[in-house]
């Protein structure tokens, strides 16, 4: 009894040596070390798979690792925010450290001739392009993502393009205008729609009324069906808004 009296007295309690202090550390720092070796190896692999929705099921889906590719199109109105998320994409895809190759038309020359831009002011180096014949023979083998912007200024031969690269094993992400200045759908992106896996569509906000904006209104008087321009020739209205033809601009 006094033996055990004294054990239990928190004076007279063993002191763990040295050595023991020693495992204990080392044991802890090895544990960390895996520990964060994991949890980088984990980030990564979600940094690989999000790809173009939140959505649970549909970040599943890519987990299949059969060889095959995909085709994502992101289309809405001007103003909406398309090139945007693009880049946003496109970002990721390089912070995963995959190859990545982003072209865009020639034709389009807004704001930069050599990089695709989002009105917001983000911009991704890309590789200017007369046709979709032309985009194929610059892509490299060992590339992983090819984004292109302005979708709808492209040939139809895209469709078969970007088709091959998918089949490839490729990713493709496409974005572009769904509709003319008319409200009518702006080819071949009705066709890349139909094709693709993966479908975004973004929003903009009625310049108007503040609802949400699905039109791309001409302020121009131009009646081509093509008419490069940003602000000093477009808004985004919404459908009770949207004239199918030029309109003047709001007064803001």
């Amino acid at each position: 009894m006094i033996c055990e009296t004294i054990c239990k007295n928190r004076f007279f309690q063993p002191k763990p040596c040295p050595v023991s202090y020693l495992r204990l550390w080392s044991s802890a720092c090895d544990n960390l070390s895996v520990f964060k070796t994991h949890q980088k190896e984990n980030q990564r692999e979600k940094m690989v798979e999000e790809f173009a929705f939140d959505n649970t099921e549909e970040r599943r889906k890519i987990r299949r690792n059969n060889g095959a590719g995909w085709i994502e199109v992101i289309v809405g109105s001007m103003f909406s925010g398309k090139s945007e998320e693009l880049i946003r994409r496109l970002r990721r895809a390089q912070i995963a450290r995959q190859k990545v190759q982003v072209f865009k038309p020639v034709i389009d020359k807004r704001y930069s001739i050599e990089q695709i831009a989002s009105h917001s002011g983000m911009t991704h180096i890309s590789k200017p392009v007369m046709t979709a014949k032309e985009l194929m023979a610059q892509i490299e083998d060992e590339t992983q993502v090819v984004g292109i912007d302005e979708g709808q200024f492209f040939d139809m031969e895209i469709i078969q393009a970007v088709n091959q690269l998918a089949n490839s094993g490729k990713r493709v992400i496409i974005a572009g205008l769904d509709q003319d200045y008319t409200g009518k759908p702006f080819e071949p992106m009705p066709q890349l729609l139909s094709i693709a896996e993966f479908i975004t569509k973004t929003h903009a906000i009625c310049v108007k009324c503040g609802e949400t904006a699905n039109y791309s209104q001409r302020t121009s008087d131009s009646t081509a069906r093509v008419e490069v321009g940003a602000s000093d020739k477009y808004e985004a209205r919404c459908r009770q808004c949207f004239v199918p033809h030029s309109d003047a601009p709001t007064i803001v």
